[in-house]
This record gives C-alpha cells, structure tokens and sequence, in this order.
C-alpha cells in the first residue's frame, strides 16, 4: 500500500463492472457502455472508438489492433491479430529499384491497410452483445461536438508541430494559426464524425469500399503509394493461438508474433530465475539485470521476429528455457556488455493500452495504435482518417524475416497481455509506449509479483528502458540518483527519455471477494473506473 502523505493515487475497488483507460472520458464511457447492458468486449471498443477522438495522436481508425478476452473470466483465452497487410504491389525488389533502403515515416510506404475498423466489427459479431451504432455513439457525439484537450494530450500534440505543418490535411484539423490546440479548449473533427457515423450505419464496408476507402487510396497514391482499392476490400484479421509462459504461479498470455508479445514473454523466463530480494525492485542491481536481459531479448525481436504467415518464426526457441538460461548466463552482474553476444536460432523444421471486466467477468485486455505519435501524420482529406505508420517497422532486406513484401503484416509492438490462474482470467493487462511494452510487460509483472507493490504502485514507479539497436538507457528522472550514478559506474549510457516512458492499465480480479481492483498510469490523463 502506498504512502497516503505523499502524492499519488490508490488503486480503485469495485464489485460489478471496471475499466481502465488512458483518458478519462474513454474510462467513463466503458462504464456507461456496462450500465447500458453491454459487455467487456463492447465497453473496450467503445471506449477505444473515443480515444480514437478525444487521443487522435495515439490511436485512432486508421490503425490495427489486437485484443486478448477471457469470456466468463475463464482461462480459455481467445486472441486476435488485427494488423493490416501491405499493398499487393510492395514488393521488396521494387522498393529496391526506386533506391529506398528504408522505410520513411512520414511517407506513403510507412502505411498498411489499417486493420482496425475490420477487427472491431468482427470481434463484436462474435463476442459483443450491442450494435456496432451502438458502441460507436459516444466516439461520434465527441467528434462531432468536441471535446476538451487534457494535459498530456497537448504535450504530445505539440511535440508533433513540425510534422502536422508538413500534411496539409492534418494541418487543417490540427493547427489553428499555426499552433496545436490548448490545454482546456475544445476542439472538433466533423469528417471524422461522418466518417465514423458511416461506419455505424453501414458496418465494416463504410470503410474499406466506396468514398472512405477512395479517398485514402487516392490520397496515398497522390503521395506515391502502391495501395489500390482491392488491397483494401482484401483486409483481413484473424483469431490466433495465443502464446503463453508460466511466471511464479499464474499463466501469462500473449498474442503470437507478427507482435513483440513473444519477447514479453522471453523476458519474464529471463527474470524468472532472478533472486526477487524484497525492497530491492528499483535497486542498481536489479535494474542492470533487467536491462541486460531486455538488450539481448530486443537484439532477438531484431533478428527473427515477423509476420509468420510469411516466413518461420522460432517460437519455440525463443521460449524455451535453454535460450533464457544461456541469455542469464552472459549477464556480468558488475557491468554492462560491451558487445552483446549473437545466439543463432535453431534451422527450420510493435497506442492505447485499455483494460474492462464486466459483472459476469467477461474479461478484455485492447490494444489500438497508429504507432508514432499521429502515426504517419498523413491525413486523407475527406475522411478525416490519419494514417498509422506500422510500415515503418519494415526491413528492405531480402534475407531478414521482417522484410517488406506483398500482402504482409510488419513486426508489431502492440501487445494486449493476459494474466490466469488454473482455470480463471485473473488480470487483463496493457502497456503502452511503442518498442518499450515487450520490457513494460516483464517491468510491471515484476514489480507486481515479485515486490509486492500494488497495481497502482507497479504502474507509478520509475521506469527505464535499454533502447534497442542502441547504447542508451533512458531514465526517467524519478529514479534515486545514487541508483543512476551506480547505472553508469555499471557501464550504462543513461539518458534522460524525450517524454515520460509509456503508459499503461490493468484491473485484478478477486474471485473470493468478488471485487474488481484497477490501476491507470498517471503519465498519461486517464483512470480506472468502477461501479
């Protein structure tokens, strides 16, 4: 239990519904959405559909999602990939014949058909129990007429000034003489408004056929894309086997590559066999541990992690518990590697984060994202859609499994987590933050299981993160100070993080008490929610 004299927030208790999100307006429709008689699945897509409004930089319709949901709060969990595939025509050879060896943000090749909009009509024919109108109502009401810009949104609005200047598009919804909108004002997206009431009206097709469809492809095509109206009528998602692993006495689940939730997982078999000593959770010690085992967990995400449609993934490798040992075994805990050592893998045989429980314990870990902030920040006109840029994530190499190529999913760093125990759901889970979920996860699982620290305390405290194809660890400037200057003593390149690391929400269920406990992070503007 926290300190209640020092500043801070407890986590929040309820015995019926709860839902945790990352504004406060998103929370509160979760739970209108459960007073109405809707249900888990319903309340996050609702609640999701207005963030997609009211945290325009961090998800939004033209994005991809992927959802974990224990219906009845069983251990029978049902995952689901819902990211978009590349155009029929990108082909690795012809982004090679154009000369491009990267894949630019803000550029019409950073964008795959989002997969969003597919996946919340699908998910809700087959879980929900309200109309597609129904659950996407609130999200239109405040397109329509507006909503107020809250702190941390302003902050990441402003951050994007440069980019929202260079689509005239965004510019035209975003900016007002040039400047982002204020802390407090309201501000209003008419298109998107019409955009998403058509989708209420007319379903799935209002996006990816007729002028919805047309005026993306006609606007990425203006700016050069590849993407044709087939490869948008051709949007598929799917339901996937999750992944899971076992940590201290509860099942951890995750949604199978083409996401990183696989190197959550790797993660939590690394520190799994780490001394857990009390009180120590943000110590030098610990913490070098922990970013030694994300270096070499991200430096495997690099070099095998991609769409397995495509190409073989080493799952199994990746998981096993040889593979931890040997990662555990090359960490020096007095300093850091200088050179990460390369295991190769056995031959063949990457927002918003939101969590909901219902009063039958139906229960849904959501994850929607355009990934950057305002993802490729290329508008199309009409719609008001802002175009994700997951392409991005894309190699242009032949040989690596994360290549660019037709009718492909990218390398994801969205990833909903699940948490059971025998035969129960216990905590739907999300942390938010692009590459730094997969180490989020094992960060905020750690702290919870190992430290005994509440759900609210394992959200609040200091973060930090080994950036990947890089030396540095970002800090965020919370961390004791001797524990930092014992990081660099240790070898550590440690820099101060371009905004707080990440976001995230989680809700436990206590089956013998019947009560829900949710915590939200506060370095984003939202809450946990009950009733």
């Amino acid at each position: 239990m926290r300190n209640l004299e020092a500043p801070g927030r407890s986590p929040v208790h309820s015995p019926n519904g709860m839902a945790a999100t990352s504004h406060p307006l998103s929370s509160q429709v979760a739970i209108d959405i459960l007073k109405q008689g809707g249900n888990a699945l319903d309340a996050a897509i609702a609640a999701c559909a207005v963030q997609c409004v009211v945290e325009p930089h961090s998800t939004g319709i033209g994005g991809d999602c992927f959802c974990l949901y224990a219906p009845n709060g069983t251990s029978n969990i049902i995952a689901y990939n819902g990211s978009g595939q590349t155009p029929a025509a990108a082909s690795v050879e012809w982004y090679q014949q154009q000369g491009i060896t990267e894949i630019e943000r803000q550029s019409p090749h950073s964008v795959t058909v989002p997969g969003a909009i597919n996946a919340w009509a699908q998910l809700m024919d087959d879980h929900g129990v309200l109309t597609l109108a129904e659950v996407l109502a609130p999200a239109i009401a405040f397109a329509r007429d507006g909503y107020p810009i809250s702190s941390r949104v302003s902050v990441d609005f402003k951050s994007q000034l440069a980019l929202l200047k260079n689509d005239k598009n965004a510019a035209a919804v975003f900016l007002k003489d040039g400047k982002t909108p204020a802390v407090g004002t309201m501000h209003r997206q008419p298109a998107l408004a019409a955009t998403l009431s058509a989708i209420a009206e007319n379903g799935r097709d209002a996006f990816y056929h007729g002028e919805i469809a047309s005026d993306m492809v006609d606007y990425l095509q203006e700016l050069g894309g590849l993407h044709t109206l087939d490869d948008f009528a051709a949007v598929t998602g799917e339901y996937v086997d999750p992944i899971k692993t076992s940590f201290r006495e509860y099942d951890v689940y995750q949604v199978p590559p083409n996401g990183q939730g696989i190197i959550a997982l790797q993660l939590l078999n690394i520190v799994g066999e780490f001394d857990a000593k009390e009180g120590e959770a943000l110590s030098a010690e610990r913490l070098h541990l922990e970013i030694e085992a994300g270096r070499m967990a991200y430096q495997d995400r690099n070099l095998y992690v991609g769409d397995q449609s495509k190409g073989w993934v080493p799952v199994d490798w990746i998981l096993s518990a040889e593979h931890a040992d040997e990662m555990r075994a090359a960490i020096d805990p007095a300093k850091s590697m200088e050179k990460l050592p390369v295991f190769s893998a056995p031959k063949q045989q990457s927002t918003v984060c939101l969590s909901v429980v219902d009063k039958d314990r139906n229960t849904c870990s959501f994850i929607n994202s355009i990934f950057h902030s305002f993802g490729s920040v290329q508008m199309a006109p009409k719609s008001g859609v802002m175009l994700h840029n997951r392409a991005e994530s894309f190699v242009v190499d032949p040989g690596h499994p994360n290549c660019i190529g037709p009718g492909k999913r990218p390398m994801h760093t969205i990833i909903p987590g699940m948490v059971t125990k025998g035969d129960r759901a216990v905590m739907p889970f999300g942390v938010m933050g692009g590459h730094y979920q997969a180490y989020g996860h094992m960060q905020f699982l750690s702290r919870f299981f190992d430290y005994g620290m509440d759900i609210q305390e394992a959200q609040d405290a200091p973060r930090l993160f080994p950036v990947p194809g890089s030396d540095e660890v970002e800090v965020e400037a919370t961390l004791d100070s001797d524990t930092v200057a014992a990081l660099r003593a240790k070898g550590h390149n440690v820099v101060h993080p371009e905004k707080p690391i990440g976001g995230s929400q989680a809700i436990w269920i206590d089956w013998d008490e019947g009560v829900l406990t949710g915590g939200s992070d506060p370095r984003k503007d939202g809450c946990a929610i009950g009733y």
